[in-house]
């Protein structure tokens, strides 16, 4: 199957950009992709890792709807270490994006970790996918053992005559 019909059926919208697949899991299909800084558009994007794997997802937005990123804040704020992870986090992230981003490009994306400015998180999903791709990112640590392991028994997606769906069996492992 062709990478991004995969993540596209992924998602469930059409892509933005060409993407790159950083992680797959264990069935071979995407986990986490390389976005471009500069979508097809021209729209800056300050996203570089993006979760595309339903499981993964779904595992991430369960913690956040139960107030997982404010708890995390406040964990992290009061912890000088972590902080300067975080920070490092957001620099290293910034950087490796900006490096991508042709000179000259106005407007261009901005801020760390899934386009975060200063203290405080701004999406757990993109902490996650920068852990999954072997980056160091506190908050991303802390989330991982909430969402792996990836353990589907079928796989998220299929082929299918009008091309690759979401696979209607596929649900959640218990």
């Amino acid at each position: 199957m062709n990478d991004q019909a995969v993540v596209a059926a992924q998602l469930g919208r059409p892509l933005r950009a060409e993407i790159e697949v950083a992680v797959r899991c264990h069935l071979d299909l995407p986990v986490v992709v390389t976005v471009p800084p500069i979508l097809d558009d021209g729209t800056p994007f300050p996203t570089r890792y993006w979760l595309s794997c339903p499981l993964a997802g779904k595992r991430v937005a369960r913690l956040e709807s139960a107030g997982a990123v404010t708890r995390l804040e406040a964990f992290i704020s009061g912890d000088a270490e972590l902080g300067r992870g975080m920070e490092q986090a957001d620099l290293r992230y910034a950087a490796d994006r900006d490096a991508l981003v042709p000179s000259g490009t106005s407007p261009a994306p901005t801020g760390g970790v899934g386009g975060n400015e200063g203290a405080g998180l701004k999406c757990l999903h993109a902490h996650y996918a920068d852990v999954a791709v072997g980056n160091a990112n506190p908050a991303g640590g802390f989330v991982r053992p909430y969402v792996e392991p990836l353990d589907c028994d079928i796989p998220c997606v299929r082929s299918s005559d009008e091309g690759v769906e979401r696979h209607p069996d596929w649900r959640e492992p218990r």
